[in-house]
């Protein structure tokens, strides 16, 4: 795959408390001169990003309820807003793994539809995907989160936060595009630190990467 081609895949990342605004700063740049899709900060860096990036076709994406999804469907949607407000292009949201662990499928419907209802009264697309942190799932719970994303009317699923015990692995996008159909995205990240994972994710039916190890991902494209 040419490198331009796998650029327009990968949300270019930078998440955790030592993300400094020095470390956004330079993402943002780089993901200019790699014409990523976007770059994934945390919410607080949102502004800034989007100030960095104006002018760009790089998107801005942000986390809501990350990383362990455990906050409550308001709290997550007034994240939502107030990111949108900020500049935000993208809402990669945790769900609430609790509850889908335990098949509480209404409640994981209504927090997931929390975020998309916030998302579709933007006055611009704004894309939902939704972290389902395959890692502490059963393929079972895998199914059902899949399944309640497209329901709830998601753009996308995907498989991590990279903060859990695991990241993605080419088995779960290929069980998550199986679920999901050709009408859903789906977003591979965590672990994702070179070309040979990258394109192995895009073969299974990835349709954006998560990644940190960009700059390794794209040279290995050119070698």
């Amino acid at each position: 795959m040419k490198r331009s081609d796998l650029a327009q895949y990968i949300d270019h990342t930078v998440l955790g408390s030592n993300a400094t605004p020095a470390a956004v700063a330079k993402l943002c740049e780089e993901a200019k001169a790699y014409r990523v899709a976007s770059v994934c900060i945390d919410p607080a860096y949102v502004s800034a990003a989007h100030e960095a990036l104006a002018g760009t076709d790089v998107k801005v994406c942000t986390v809501i309820g990350f990383p362990n999804g455990m906050t409550t469907s308001s709290v997550k949607a007034f994240e939502s807003r107030e990111a949108i407000d900020h500049g935000a292009d993208e809402l990669d949201m945790v769900v609430n793994v609790g509850a889908l662990k335990a098949g509480e499928e209404e409640t994981v419907l209504s927090d997931i539809q929390a975020v998309v209802r916030v998302a579709r009264e933007a006055p611009r697309p704004i894309h939902v995907k939704v972290i389902l942190e395959t890692a502490l799932l059963t393929d079972e719970e895998k199914r059902l989160g899949a399944r309640l994303s497209k329901e709830a009317g998601a753009d996308f699923v995907k498989t991590s936060t990279g903060f859990a015990s695991g990241g993605a692995t080419v088995e779960d996008v290929a069980l998550l595009r199986e679920v999901v159909g050709e009408g859903l995205g789906v977003k591979a990240a965590g672990g994702i630190r070179d070309y040979a994972s990258a394109v192995a994710m895009i073969d299974a039916g990835a349709t954006r990467i998560g990644a940190s190890r960009t700059a390794a991902i794209l040279d290995g494209a050119e070698a």
